[in-house]
């Protein structure tokens, strides 16, 4: 191990010890509050862009398997725990985290107060930071970080997304035909969709309205992914022009663009919603659901027609919206992630409201 150190653009400054993967990286750094799920949250599309400090202390315990990837690849810039776990035991696990962090060449550090930075991140919010593992000078530091982006206006969608279409089959008999705008979805969407019968047609974010509609599907889903929702506008475009023309359900950053379609407006959180323990309230049936999340940005309700868009989902500790559903047209979408389990199933009824929605659009 090699010292490193976390330096965010305030000029707060964290001591810790790398792993065996060093130099530099640079993003823009949040916490989450999950007690396990870490091999999840690395693979998440979503933290592309993103240092992703873990707020349990002890990370690693049970190693990482092939199966609960979420995609084909780490996707955060840097991770930051109090302590890895050297010994890992889970009869699933195939490798340790510290094992699987150095391959995919993540540069991770440990030994940081993680109570003291998440309370940091809690009062001035979320940020850009660096992680060195060689550069100690903190007017390098600084300077090094100045050249990074800001996480507000950046498409990350870009840099996630699929080149080309591809199909995920239906689990048994092939029941519906869905058109899934990936943004940067994760691959328990599509496990859970396949359940259900329905074979996804993944296609890239810069498909056109004019070819969706050419596959003729029974719905529409659009995914999760990173970066600034408004930054999007492609893919806002698209869904402006599919509205009212088949049925459509939101995930997440999906749920963002289906706002700005709409004619609303997005905002940034001051330190996100990111962690497997959020209470959420289904206004239509008194339903609350603990829920994982994932996003920095959420719709702004009052700058939608409340004559044709209404909330139907809010966030318990803030208020925050977290679904929408129009009121004369097939659509509705939510800001959690009914695919994860933290309820543990709290939230999977999601997927047959879509059933629901798209079995009524066809009488």
């Amino acid at each position: 191990m090699k010292e490193a150190v976390l330096y965010l653009e305030d000029g707060t400054c964290f001591r810790g010890r790398s792993l065996n993967t060093h130099g530099d990286t640079a993003g823009e750094v949040v916490f989450n509050t999950a007690l396990t799920g870490y091999q999840e949250v690395l693979t998440d599309p979503s933290y592309a862009g993103q240092i992703v400090v873990m707020t349990y202390p002890l990370i690693g315990n049970y190693g990482v398997n092939d199966d609960d990837v979420e995609s084909d690849r780490i996707h955060v810039k840097g991770f930051v725990v109090k302590e890895f776990c050297r010994t890992h035991s889970n009869y699933r696990a195939t490798k340790s985290l510290i094992q699987y962090l150095d391959e995919g060449k993540i540069i991770g550090i440990e030994g940081v107060d993680t109570r003291a930075l998440t309370r940091h991140l809690r009062i001035s919010g979320a940020m850009k930071a660096i992680i060195s593992t060689e550069d100690f000078d903190l007017k390098s530091l600084k300077a090094k970080l100045d050249k990074v982006p800001s996480m507000e206006g950046a498409d990350w969608v870009k840099e996630v997304a699929p080149k080309k279409p591809y199909v995920w089959k239906a689990s048994g008999e092939k029941k519906y035909k869905v058109v899934v705008v990936d943004c940067g979805i994760k691959r328990n969407i599509l496990r859970e969709m396949a359940v259900l019968g329905i074979e996804c047609h993944v296609v890239p974010p810069s498909m056109s309205a004019e070819d969706i509609l050419a596959m003729k599907a029974d719905g529409l889903f659009l995914s999760s992914g990173p970066g600034d929702p408004a930054a999007v506008t492609y893919v806002i475009e698209t869904v402006r022009k599919l509205i009212g023309k088949l049925p459509i359900f939101g995930i997440c950053l999906g749920n963002q663009m289906i706002g700005l379609a709409l004619g609303g407006k997005t905002y940034k959180l001051k330190f996100g919603h990111h962690g497997g323990n959020h209470p959420v309230k289904d206004l239509e049936n008194d339903r609350i659901s603990i829920t994982s999340q994932n996003h920095g940005f959420c719709v702004d309700v009052n700058s939608l027609d409340k004559n044709d868009v209404e909330a139907i989902h809010i966030n318990l500790n803030d208020k925050s919206v977290e679904g929408l559903r129009h009121r004369k047209h097939p659509l509705f979408s939510i800001q959690y992630h009914p695919e994860a389990c933290p309820g543990p199933n709290d939230a999977k009824y999601l997927f047959g409201e879509f059933i629901k929605m798209i079995d009524k659009n066809k009488k």
